[in-house]
C-alpha cells in the first residue's frame, strides 16, 4: 500500500533534501579537490552532531565497481537515518540496480510505523549517473 497525501508529500521532499543536499566530507573522504563542499547550515545545528544531506557527491567521478555501489547505499542510508531516529519512519530500504557500465539507480522505499509504504524512485533527471 502507499501512503496518500501530505504525509507522502512531506516524506518525500525530506528523502529528496537529504539525499540532494551536498553534506560535508569527513576528514578521511577520499575527495578529488582540496574543497569538503557541505551545506553552511550544519556550521549552527539546532541539535548536536545533526548534519543535512549526503556524501553521494563523492562519487561523481569514481569507476562504478561493486564497492561504489555499497558507498552510494551507505551515504543513502546514513543521509536518511534521521527519518527512523525522528520516529518519522520504522525502517528505510535503500534499493541500487546498476543499469550500465556508468550507471547506478537509487531508490528508497520507506515504512511508516503503520505500515505503509512510500516509494522514491528519482525520475531520469535524479538518477545516480556515474554514481552520483
Amino acid at each position: 500500500m502507499i501512503i496518500e497525501g501530505s504525509l507522502q508529500a512531506s516524506l518525500l521532499r525530506s528523502v529528496v533534501i537529504s539525499l540532494f543536499t551536498w553534506r560535508r566530507a569527513e576528514a578521511d573522504d577520499p575527495f578529488d579537490d582540496a574543497e569538503r563542499y557541505g551545506w553552511w547550515g550544519d556550521t549552527y545545528p539546532a541539535q548536536a552532531n545533526d548534519r543535512i544531506g549526503s556524501r553521494l557527491w563523492l562519487l561523481r567521478r569514481v569507476r562504478l565497481t561493486a564497492q561504489t555501489r555499497r558507498d552510494a547505499e551507505f551515504y543513502a542510508r546514513e543521509a536518511l537515518d534521521w527519518l527512523i531516529d525522528d520516529g518519522q519512519v520504522s525502517n528505510i530500504n535503500i534499493l541500487t540496480e546498476q543499469v550500465q557500465s556508468n550507471r547506478l539507480n537509487l531508490g528508497v522505499e520507506l515504512v511508516a510505523s503503520d505500515g505503509q509504504i512510500v516509494r522514491f524512485n528519482p525520475s531520469e533527471q535524479w538518477q545516480v549517473i556515474y554514481a552520483v
